[in-house]
């Protein structure tokens, strides 16, 4: 790993209507809209969605760098990541991040030990660490 500070640095342009291009060094540029909640189309990435993806992105992230350190076998891993924005006095944000994450466990892996690392994923998450919403984190093992 590079030491720190890491810097990322993300471009964004639009014109008076249609989509905004975000684009990166290195990367194919990406498309966002305005969400149907606040009357956009409804079909692209958010700048709500990809908070949400980048959350989703990092969980998964961090579950295989602490599964990997632990020497712990798995198959598979499965995460969605629900947002909920609110009205906080009268500022909107993100109030809680409830993370589902499903894992599919080598044969004759410890459940106890899964579950932990899932944990252990969730706290070193440096995305989720970031915000100040509520990090909610269900987990399922089951074996492969």
């Amino acid at each position: 790993m590079h030491p720190f500070p890491h810097l990322y640095t993300v471009a964004g342009s639009c014109t008076a209507a249609g989509p905004v291009t975000l684009a990166t060094a290195g990367v194919p540029t990406l498309n966002s809209a305005p969400p149907a909640e606040f009357d956009g189309p409804g079909d692209q990435w958010s700048p709500e969605t990809l908070l949400c993806a980048a959350v989703a992105d990092c969980f998964v992230l961090s579950f295989r760098a602490v599964a990997s350190a632990s020497k712990f076998g798995w198959l598979s891993l499965e995460c969605s990541v629900q947002g909920t924005l609110d009205r906080i006095e009268r500022v909107s944000q993100f109030t809680r991040f409830d993370i589902s994450a499903k894992l599919t466990a080598a044969p004759g892996s410890d459940a106890a030990r899964a579950k932990s690392l899932l944990e252990k994923a969730e706290h070193v998450c440096l995305i989720s660490n970031s915000l100040k919403g509520e990090i909610h984190l269900v987990t399922e093992i089951a074996a492969g």
